[in-house]
């Protein structure tokens, strides 16, 4: 039987302000990826989190990304150099490390998060200090990136276990890159159509570009983002279409 994990970004809350229903995605979602205080988060919701990912059976991840609260991470922040990079992904990799051994769960994972990641999957030295910072502070830890990017060339040339992602609400472009969220219908909202597509990727092995254009790559993880208005229906309806299609889901790292 095809297997495939389901994670979410969730604890983008801040303070007495929530984002999203992490409580009801983390009975849906298979792996977790948690935001660890610079764009969203803080030490509480992320605690808050990783018990609920615990009781849940939830693998969870460190998300970091830029130290940007104002813009939910999703402005890219010019002139770090490779140091201040892996800098900031190490610190934040270990604030979650440190709440998940005070929940008594443990990180399997990293992800990088909004503008980091898009600036990781094209430019080569922000991939290296990602990967680097990575492999510094846990080597077993599973770097997640996306197919055909700088990310996973870094995560390749560091030794890095990886696994694939695909988006189950965003667009793409024929590169194989998402598509900007500036430019209409980047992010997809009927929840039908969006597990019909992440079935069609998950058994064709596949992308289909904006363009109609269909990209053979590695899947292993389909995101769906905790964020996006009607998340929970979208998981929902998401996990129905794969159970009908007779695909599992499942962790890709033990929970």
């Amino acid at each position: 039987m095809t297997t495939i994990d389901l994670n979410c970004d969730l604890g983008e809350g801040f303070g007495a302000w929530p984002m999203g229903n992490d409580e009801a995605m983390l009975t849906l979602a298979t792996s977790a990826n948690v935001a660890c205080g610079f764009h969203a988060g803080d030490p509480d919701i992320m605690r808050r989190t990783v018990e609920l990912a615990k009781a849940n059976g939830v693998s969870i991840g460190a998300h970091p990304g830029y130290r940007d609260l104002h813009g939910f991470g999703r402005r890219p922040i010019p002139g770090l150099s490779a140091a201040e990079i892996e800098n900031l992904v190490a610190y934040q990799i270990g604030a979650l490390q440190a709440v998940a051994a005070l929940a008594g769960h443990r990180v399997t994972h990293v992800k990088a998060h909004g503008a980091l990641s898009n600036v990781g999957c094209a430019d080569d030295m922000t991939a290296r200090a990602i990967a680097a910072a990575i492999k510094a502070v846990d080597r077993s830890l599973v770097f997640v990136v996306l197919p055909n990017s700088a990310l996973a060339r870094a995560g390749e040339a560091a030794g890095l276990t990886m696994v694939s992602e695909v988006f189950a609400d965003r667009a793409y472009e024929d590169d194989a890159s998402l598509m900007s969220r500036k430019k209409p219908g980047a992010v997809l909202h009927d929840a039908d159509a969006i597990a019909a597509r992440v079935v069609r990727m998950v058994q064709d092995r596949a992308i289909t570009a904006a363009s109609g254009k269909i990209i053979k790559v590695p899947i292993d993880t389909v995101c769906i983002h905790g964020d996006t208005p009607g998340a929970v229906d979208i998981a929902k309806t998401i996990r129905a279409a794969l159970a009908s299609a007779g695909i599992a889901v499942a962790p890709f790292a033990g929970a």
